[in-house]
């Protein structure tokens, strides 16, 4: 199973298992990761699972589709390396994942 590392607004890291298949939002959820509100549930319908996704990790992420830049407007403090978490498939190439959540979200 990937990990993820979440590094909130503060500093903190939490490295946590994320299941092949789910997104980066869903592992936040499962595993109370502050800073992750995910109010629409993952369905792309707000910008509350924002994240800065770490420089290393945008290229292997892969650019945000049109849709979801639209949510982006949402949210706050957006940044050229910002994804929305409920956006981002966790595939076996992105064990060791960087994300950094905002300092609030949208």
């Amino acid at each position: 199973m990937p990990n993820i590392t979440f590094i909130d607004a503060q500093g903190e890291s939490r490295t946590v298992e994320a299941e092949t298949g789910s997104t980066v939002m869903e592992t936040a959820i499962r595993n109370a990761i502050p800073g992750i509100e995910a109010e629409c549930g993952g369905a792309c319908a707000c910008a509350t699972c924002h994240v800065y996704v770490d420089d290393a990790w945008t290229a292997a992420v892969g650019p945000a589709e049109h849709m979801e830049e639209d949510m982006l407007d949402f949210a706050f403090d957006v940044r050229p390396n910002s994804r929305l978490s409920c956006q981002i498939r966790i595939r076996d190439e992105l064990d060791g994942l960087v994300v950094r959540t905002p300092e609030r979200q949208g």
